[in-house]
C-alpha cells in the first residue's frame, strides 16, 4: 500500500541527540518538493518533475566508505580497499559532532523498510538535513501504511548531514571532510559532507548484504528482476553499461525490482527497496521507455542540465556522466505486487565485452557461474576515464563488489549451491562488441539480445544438448548454434571476426585478464570453482 498521506505525528530527537530541532516527520513527496523549491535548493522540469543538484559529489566516494571494525565485524569482514575499517571511538565522535550538527536545525525525519518479503522486513528511519534527501528516501525504501507506522521501531538508523564536513578528519581516522560509515552493533548508517543520495541507499543495502548471509541463510544480489505470468522468475546480474535496467524491462512480464534483491532459503526472490535509481545520460524515451516515463512529479533527477523551454537535456554531461533519477517503482506500469515471487528458472550475467571475444549468449555450468559471480566481468571502453584509449578489462566481485562486506566467496557459495538446489539456468550475455573490439567491430544490436533472452525464457534454447551447442575453445562456455531471431554467424564471435589469428590472441589476452584477476579469490575458493575459469595463454 503507498502511504500518500501526510502524519501530524511528532518525534521526540533527543533521544539521538539532536536537541532544539524542528522536525518534520513523514512530509509527503509534493510537500518535500514544495520546501526543496521554496528554499532555493531546486528547480523543476517542464512537466514538474523536481531537479536537484548534489554539489560537490555527483556520484559515491568509495574512498570514504567505512565500516566500524568491531566484535561483530572483526572476523566477518573482507578487509582491504574495499571495506576500510574504522574504530568505534572514532565513529562515536563522528556520531556526537552530527548530532550537534543537526541540533537546532529544521530537519527530516522518515520512517520506512527495506526487503518486500515481510519475514525478512526491516525498519528504517532516516533523519536529514535536506527535504530532497528526506524525498529520496520516500522513493527508494518502502512506505509503511498508516497501520504499520502507528507502531514503528527502527532497527536501523540514518543520519545524514550534508553539511557537515569535517575540520579535522585526520583525527577521525579519516581521509579527507566527508564519509559514509556502517556501525553493525550500533546499527546506524552515518553519511555526513555529501550530498549524493546514493550514499544512503548503497549504505542499508551494504548493511543487508551482511546481515542477510550471515544472519537470515539468504543471498544479497546486486540484481534487477522480473516474473512471467507462469511464476517463472529471472534475474538479471550486470555493471553499469550493460542493460541491466533495460533488459529486465519486459512489457510480457512484470518488474520485481531493478538493482538489489535477496534470494531466500525458502525459495523465493524479494525486492530490497521501493523504487529505482536509474541512470539518465542519453536517455531517450525509444531506447528506455520505461525510465522515460517514470519522470514525473514525484521522481527527483539529479545534476542534470536544462534546455530553455525548461526540459531536460539528457544528452549534457557538462557536470557529471552519472546523472541519476529517482522514482517510486509505482512509477513503472508493469510491476509485480508485492515485489517477491518464487525461485528463479534462469540467471543472466550481463557484460559489455568491448574486446568483442565473448560469445552473445552462452550457458555456464555451475563452476562456471560461480568462477563468473567473482570475477564480475565488463570493460571499460575509451572516454569513460581519463587515459583511456582501448578496452579495459573492468572486474567488480559479485557485479557489486563496492557493497559487499564479505569475502566474494560466500556469496558465490551459496548462489552456487541455491543454483543447484533450485536447478537454474545460467547464461552469460555478452551485451558489447561483436566483429573486432571497440573501434573496429559494433555494438550488438539491442534486437538480438532481447531475442536471445526471449528464446531462454520461451524454452526454445532448451537444455544442453552436445548438437545445439558449440564449447567456445578458451573459455569453455557453451554457445548455442542456433537461436530464434539471430542470424547464425552472430553467435559465434570468431567467425564475426574473418581474422582467426587475430581473435584468438584477443580472447587469450582477455582469458589471462580473468586469471590474473582471479589470483586474488584462489585461496579462498574451492577447486568447482576454480576450475571454472578460462584457459591460460602464455605469449
Amino acid at each position: 500500500m503507498v502511504n500518500h498521506t501526510q502524519t501530524t505525528k511528532t518525534i521526540a530527537l533527543d533521544n539521538y541527540g539532536i536537541k532544539n530541532a524542528t522536525a518534520h516527520y513523514q512530509l509527503s513527496p509534493k510537500r518535500l518538493q514544495e520546501i526543496t523549491l521554496e528554499k532555493g535548493m531546486g528547480k523543476e522540469t517542464a512537466n514538474g518533475t523536481l531537479a536537484i543538484n548534489t554539489g560537490k559529489f555527483t556520484g559515491r566516494s568509495p574512498q570514504d566508505r567505512f565500516l566500524v571494525k568491531d566484535d561483530y565485524t572483526s572476523d566477518r569482514v573482507w578487509w582491504g580497499k574495499t571495506n576500510k575499517p574504522i574504530s568505534p571511538e572514532h565513529f562515536d565522535a563522528l556520531q556526537s559532532e552530527v548530532e550537534n550538527y543537526l541540533s537546532e536545525k529544521e530537519i527530516y525525519v522518515r520512517d520506512g523498510y527495506v526487503c518486500a518479503d515481510p519475514k525478512y522486513k526491516m525498519n528504517v528511519r532516516t533523519i536529514s538535513e535536506y527535504p530532497w534527501s528526506n524525498m529520496f528516501v520516500y522513493n527508494m525504501f518502502l512506505r509503511p501504511d498508516d497501520k504499520e507506522l502507528e507502531n514503528f521501531k527502527e532497527e536501523w538508523l540514518v543520519l545524514c548531514a550534508p553539511g557537515y564536513v569535517c575540520p579535522e578528519p585526520d583525527n577521525y581516522g579519516l581521509r579527507q571532510g566527508n564519509f559514509s560509515i556502517l556501525n553493525f552493533t550500533k546499527k546506524i548508517a552515518l553519511v555526513g559532507g555529501s550530498a549524493y543520495t546514493g550514499e544512503m541507499k548503497k549504505g542499508i543495502f551494504s548493511a543487508l548484504n551482511m546481515i542477510l548471509p550471515v544472519e537470515k541463510s539468504v543471498l544479497p544480489m546486486h540484481c534487477s528482476a522480473n516474473v512471467g505470468e507462469d511464476g517463472d522468475t529471472a534475474i538479471f546480474f550486470g555493471l553499469s553499461g550493460t542493460g541491466k535496467t533495460t533488459l529486465s524491462a519486459d512489457p510480457n512480464r512484470k518488474l520485481i525490482g531493478d538493482d538489489e534483491h535477496g534470494w531466500t532459503a525458502e525459495n523465493s526472490i524479494f525486492n530490497f527497496e521501493g523504487g529505482c535509481y536509474a541512470k539518465v545520460i542519453d536517455l531517450t524515451e525509444e531506447k528506455e521507455p520505461d525510465i522515460y516515463r517514470a519522470i514525473k512529479p514525484g521522481a527527483i533527477l539529479e545534476n542534470v542540465i536544462f534546455k530553455d523551454n525548461g526540459e531536460v537535456d539528457y544528452m549534457d554531461s557538462s557536470i557529471t556522466q552519472n546523472t541519476r533519477v529517482s522514482y517510486p517503482i509505482y512509477h513503472i506500469d508493469n510491476i509485480q505486487q508485492p515485489s517477491y515471487a518464487s525461485n528463479p528458472k534462469n540467471i543472466f550475467f550481463l557484460t559489455c565485452d568491448a574486446f568483442g571475444v565473448l560469445p552473445p549468449i552462452s550457458k555456464l555450468t555451475p563452476s562456471q557461474a560461480a568462477y563468473h559471480f567473482i570475477s564480475g566481468y565488463t570493460a571499460k571502453v575509451a572516454g569513460t576515464e581519463a587515459g583511456i584509449t582501448e578496452p579495459v578489462p573492468s572486474f567488480s566481485a559479485c557485479f557489486g563488489e563496492p557493497f559487499m562486506p564479505l569475502h566474494p566467496t560466500v556469496y558465490a557459495e551459496m548462489l552456487s549451491k541455491k543454483m543447484k538446489d533450485a536447478g537454474v539456468n545460467v547464461w552469460l550475455v555478452n551485451t558489447g562488441w561483436t566483429g573486432g573490439s571497440y573501434g573496429v567491430g559494433s555494438r550488438m544490436k539491442l534486437k538480438y539480445t532481447r531475442a536471445m533472452i526471449n528464446a531462454v525464457l520461451n524454452g526454445d534454447l532448451g537444455l544442453y544438448n552436445y548438437d545445439d551447442y558449440h564449447i567456445h575453445s578458451v573459455f569453455g562456455v557453451a554457445q548455442p548454434r542456433s537461436c530464434p531471431g539471430v542470424p547464425k554467424e552472430v553467435l559465434s564471435p570468431r567467425t564475426t571476426w574473418n581474422d582467426d589469428k587475430a581473435y584468438y590472441t584477443t580472447a587469450f589476452k582477455l582469458a589471462n585478464a580473468f586469471r590474473d584477476n582471479f589470483k586474488k579469490f584462489e585461496e579462498f575458493a574451492n577447486e568447482e570453482i576454480r576450475r571454472g575459469g578460462p584457459q591460460r595463454y602464455n605469449f
